[in-house]
């Protein structure tokens, strides 16, 4: 099952839709900085992955853009440390 990530940037987030379910990932932008600073995963879709999608998906655009990556969210910063192809992308 491959979910299809959106990029909502009127909302400043990248989600996933399931049925009437969110997963998403938001974001505040300000210059060349993405800040990742919540997530969140409806308890009827925890478990499947679709977080890492939504913020796989964010790492990616960052990367797209040249855009440095500050992980504010607890669930970011694990990402961080299981993809270490991202990791030079984040501010410390």
């Amino acid at each position: 099952m491959e979910e299809k990530v959106i990029h909502e940037k009127e909302n400043e987030r990248f989600v996933i839709y399931v049925e009437s379910y969110e997963v998403y990932v938001e974001y505040t932008m300000r210059n060349s900085i993405i800040d990742l600073h919540h997530t969140y995963t409806h308890p009827a879709l925890r478990g499947k992955g679709l977080a890492a999608l939504v913020v796989k998906a964010a790492f990616e655009f960052a990367k797209e853009n040249n855009l440095k990556v500050i992980p504010t969210c607890s669930y970011v910063q694990a990402f961080t440390r299981k993809n270490e192809q991202y990791k030079e992308l984040v501010i410390d």
